[in-house]
């Protein structure tokens, strides 16, 4: 199969494709979205495209834990899917990924116009894989405080006659 040039690839791709979603905005306003896998900001423009283009970039999230994919294209391998990523995975604190994405796309001299995509791509995963912290919340002084007046003044008013829980706490 003959390789077609990016840019022609681009021109046919760039207002019809299944990937392509339109926002409409006020006026005449819209802005195009893209749900192409290579596509680190997800705009529809030839620079982000993952169908254009023979060097892609692409940061994702692996399984619940901390671990982030990337994955860039081998050019050799275009027309063979399965083998046409070179995919790594990291496990690492999010500064080392970091060193690694800009070693990776910028220091390599693959795509170093990617490198500040990526690293935004990259920040957004690593967030979104965070666990928000389980725990007790602290209650607010003033309401605990109050609650302690309240339940005084009901044991001094009431005395043992009003029902309690089973932990001490006064029911309504």
């Amino acid at each position: 199969m003959a390789t077609v040039p990016g840019q022609l690839v681009w021109e046919i791709v760039k207002r019809n494709n299944s990937f392509l979603v339109k926002q409409f905005g006020r006026g005449t306003q819209s802005v195009e979205f893209s749900r192409e896998t290579n596509n680190l900001y997800n705009l529809n423009s030839y620079k982000y495209s993952g169908l254009a283009n023979k060097k892609t970039v692409t940061v994702q999230p692996v399984g619940k834990d901390l671990s982030v994919l990337l994955a860039t294209t081998k050019k050799r391998k275009q027309n063979k899917p399965t083998a046409m990523f070179h995919k790594s995975v990291m496990k690492k604190e999010f500064r080392r990924m970091a060193k690694a994405v800009i070693n990776q796309v910028a220091r390599n001299y693959y795509r170093p116009d990617l490198k500040k995509a990526a690293l935004a791509r990259l920040s957004a995963v690593h967030r979104s894989l965070k666990v928000a912290k389980s725990g007790v919340k602290k209650r607010n002084r003033q309401a605990v405080k109050l609650y302690g007046l309240l339940k005084f003044f009901i044991d001094q008013y009431f005395g043992n006659r009003f029902p309690t829980g089973p932990a001490g706490s006064v029911e309504f």
